[in-house]
């Protein structure tokens, strides 16, 4: 007998103002989102965005007056596992997905770690993508002097450009620049009012998996792996994206090693890894990570394209990516492969 599919946990972030509330309201206007609970995280004793989507959703509830990020945690637990109950005892509509909208001040990795390792959730929920919305007027300034703003756009697997309509055409082009260096292995999207397909965000979407995205991931980083995100603050300019690619099958055990030893030593600057491994499998092993948060490696039965290299991507936060480069070239006999850094700048 097979086990129940597990529901799929969507998380909206975005900094403050960067219209996370208003994207979220159109997605839940159409039949998408029919069958989801919204959970809304507002800082502060008292909550107002909940209310502006209840008359949309009556699944939504508001979670505590603190951080979904660390002070919320356990209301987090308590409140996916009430929906679940009420689920299971057919006292609501049956549950097809959760969307979770944060904070303008949270970093997303506390919920993925939430979700992936508590002991009850683990086996009901998985987390189907991080969607980041980032205000095209003031993006530029969020990421220079606020580090949330940074770790939500390493986060994501999809960032939402918004207020485009407000922004002049130079500065929106070189807002996208700075977040495709930041995350390269991240779609971007621009939206005007919260106008996005909401078959594009929400569910399974054509060419939004990891999958698909690290298949053609060292066209998109050819330009910008080892760019600093910016050179306008510490935060942004300690910023470095790293691809690589190797083109002999990769010796699993070895590989899961390494990088076991690498996220236990510098798993705090290790801002995001994502990669499209070949394991000499029919398939290949999909990799997804924040900080030292591992998802559980995914075994695809078949390649999303004809390219059967093997793409790894790594966000790096006060780490030289060459350190990277020459410690899997130590472990290259271990391997089986040799990686090749996707781009052959390394001083930027």
């Amino acid at each position: 007998m097979n086990a129940p599919a597990k529901r799929p946990i969507t998380i909206v972030t975005g900094f403050l103002g960067s219209g996370k509330t208003t994207l979220l309201r159109h997605l839940l206007a159409g039949p998408e989102a029919r069958d989801t609970a919204v959970l809304v995280n507002e800082f502060g004793e008292v909550g107002l965005d909940h209310y502006l989507m209840h008359h949309i959703d009556e699944q939504t509830i508001l979670l505590g007056g603190g951080c979904v990020c660390c002070t919320v945690r356990d209301d987090l637990v308590r409140t996916l596992t009430d929906l679940l109950d009420r689920d299971q005892r057919g006292a609501i509509p049956r549950l097809k997905r959760v969307v979770i909208e944060t904070t303008g001040l949270a970093d997303p990795a506390p919920i993925l770690f939430t979700v992936v390792t508590d002991p009850m959730l683990q086996h009901h929920f998985r987390i189907e993508g991080v969607i980041a919305t980032v205000d095209a007027v003031n993006g530029h300034l969020h990421l220079d002097r606020h580090p949330e703003s940074l770790k939500q756009v390493v986060s994501a697997d999809e960032i939402v450009v918004t207020k485009t309509d407000l922004a002049l055409l130079n500065t929106v082009n070189l807002l996208i620049a700075r977040l495709q260096a930041i995350n390269p292995a991240a779609r971007i999207t621009m939206a005007v009012f919260g106008h996005v397909d909401p078959r594009r965000l929400l569910g399974p979407r054509e060419g939004s998996t990891p999958a698909a995205q690290l298949a053609g991931v060292s066209k998109t980083v050819r330009s910008t792996a080892f760019a600093a995100s910016g050179t306008r603050s510490r935060h942004a300019g300690e910023t470095r994206s790293l691809a690589l690619t190797f083109a002999q099958p990769l010796d699993w055990i070895a590989f899961s090693t390494w990088l076991s030893l690498l996220l236990h030593a510098r798993g705090e600057d290790i801002l995001r890894v994502k990669g499209l491994l070949n394991v000499g499998a029919a398939g290949p092993v999909v990799l997804n990570g924040v900080q030292h948060i591992m998802h559980a490696p995914e075994h695809l039965e078949r390649w999303p394209s004809a390219d059967r290299r093997s793409h790894l991507v790594f966000i790096l936060r006060a780490i030289d990516p060459h350190h990277i480069v020459r410690s899997l070239q130590a472990f290259q006999h271990l391997l089986g492969a040799e990686p090749r850094v996707d781009d052959t700048d390394l001083h930027h």
